[in-house]
C-alpha cells in the first residue's frame, strides 16, 4: 500500500501495512504464550485473536509504542487471567449444581508440565511462561506484569519449586 503523503507533510505508510507486519511478527510467539497460559491450541488461538483485535482497534496508539509486542503480551496475559477466572467460576458453579467433579471436564488435554503450570497461582504461571516460553528477561517480565524485578524472581523461584514438587523432581539451583 502506498503512502498518500504529499510534500511538506510527515505522514508515513498507512497503519494497515504496519499492522500486517506486527501481526506476522507477533502471531506465533503470542500463540506459544497463549498455549501455555490457556492450555490448548483452541484457547491459545482465541486469546491471540482477541489480543490482535484489540491491537487493531487501537492501532493508532499501539503503533507508536516503543514495544507494541510487549503491549500485546500484557493484553494476552490479562485475557488469559480473565479466562482462567471465568473457567474457575464456571467449574465451581457446576460443582454446586451437579455435586460432582466439574474440573475433569474443563481440563484440556495437555502435557503434564503445562497442566501442572496452570495449577499454579496465576502470577507464577505467567512469570514462568514469559521466562521459559517467551525467553523474556526478568526486567521485561517485571514491566509486562507491572511489578518489581524482585517480585518476578520470587514468582519464578516459587513456581519452579511448586512444579518440582508436583512433578516429583528436584530443582537445580540456578542463578
Amino acid at each position: 500500500m502506498q503512502s498518500l503523503a504529499t510534500e511538506g507533510t510527515s505522514e508515513v505508510a498507512t497503519s494497515p501495512v504496519e499492522f500486517d507486519d506486527f501481526y506476522r511478527d507477533e502471531y506465533v510467539p503470542l500463540l506459544r504464550l497463549g498455549y501455555v497460559l490457556g492450555g490448548s491450541r483452541a484457547a491459545a488461538e482465541e486469546l491471540v485473536q482477541d489480543t490482535m483485535l484489540r491491537a487493531y482497534r487501537h492501532w493508532s496508539k499501539v503503533r507508536n509504542y516503543d514495544k507494541p509486542g510487549a503491549w500485546a503480551r500484557r493484553v494476552l496475559v490479562n485475557l488469559a487471567t480473565s479466562r482462567r477466572r471465568k473457567l474457575t467460576a464456571e467449574a465451581r458453579a457446576m460443582v454446586r449444581v451437579r455435586h460432582g467433579d466439574a474440573h475433569a471436564e474443563l481440563e484440556p488435554d495437555s502435557e503434564e508440565l503445562w497442566r501442572e503450570l496452570r495449577k499454579l497461582p496465576a502470577r507464577q504461571a505467567q512469570a514462568l511462561a514469559l521466562f521459559y516460553v517467551e525467553d523474556r528477561s526478568i526486567s521485561d517480565i517485571a514491566a509486562l506484569l507491572e511489578c518489581a524485578e524482585g517480585t518476578v524472581k520470587a514468582l519464578l523461584h516459587r513456581g519452579r519449586n511448586a512444579l518440582a514438587l508436583a512433578l516429583d523432581t528436584v530443582e537445580e539451583d540456578t542463578p
